[in-house]
């Protein structure tokens, strides 16, 4: 089985506990006004790879992951390729490498299930806590990333929420609170990261010669994140 894949990272330390071997998968259904990797949307695009050539990349780097860090797949969207994903944890686990997904949320969970029956820790993008934000600025339903939650929970899979904070769209305390009630209300969510938006990624959109949709909005400051964040409690880690 072979799979499309964006880009590697050798030591990663953002996507997920510990150090980790990141995965980016190519191909993305979604095109969120924040995107940061539009060159991650081709499904077409990207190097093919088989899931023991990935394997053997992860495992040159497992002198560097100690007790909690790993293999990450992220994207893109992973789940686009959720046979090929699921191959890569499987094997994973065969040597005991912990496995962390970072993705939307967009599919249904059930088509996952392969996949998730060998992951032990989703980073589950909540990217605004109303529908109609979640439709005019992602692409989808609000209710496919809860119903992919409501599934993590009732397989006890941890979870981290993620959710980049855009001014004048969820940068309110209302917002948070509304992150932390989705929190509060599915027990598998044990940490919520809250991620500034940054607009480093222009330079891809211009390069594709294909607008940014957020260019137009400024990036939240250091206090209103340090604000927000205060907001989140234990959570918070």
């Amino acid at each position: 089985m072979t799979g499309r894949i964006h880009s590697f990272q050798s030591l990663g330390t953002l996507d997920g506990p510990g150090v980790r071997f990141v995965a980016f998968f190519q191909g993305c259904p979604l095109r969120c006004g924040c995107c940061h990797n539009p060159d991650t949307w081709d499904p077409n695009g990207g190097t093919e790879y088989s899931a023991p050539e990935i394997l053997q990349k992860a495992l040159r780097c497992r002198a560097y992951f100690g007790k909690e860090g790993g293999v990450t797949l992220s994207g893109g969207e992973p789940l686009m390729q959720k046979e090929f994903a699921a191959e890569i944890f499987r094997l994973c686990k065969e040597e005991n490498i912990h496995t962390c997904l970072d993705t939307s949320g967009c599919f249904a969970p059930e088509s996952c299930a392969a996949l998730l029956q060998n992951t032990d820790r989703v980073l589950l993008d909540i990217k605004y806590t109303q529908d109609a934000l979640y439709r005019l600025h992602a692409g989808c339903e609000m209710e496919n990333p809860l119903r992919f939650l409501s599934y993590l929970n009732a397989q006890s899979i941890p979870v981290t929420l993620r959710q980049v904070i855009i001014p004048t769209l969820n940068d309110t305390e209302e917002n948070i609170l509304a992150l932390l009630c989705i929190a509060k209300t599915h027990p598998c969510v044990d940490k919520i990261e809250l991620l500034p938006f940054k607009k480093i990624c222009q330079t891809k959109y211009d390069s594709m010669g294909i607008p940014f949709p957020f260019a137009h909005l400024p990036t939240p400051d250091k206090e209103k994140m340090d604000a927000l964040r205060a907001l989140l409690g234990s959570y918070g880690g």
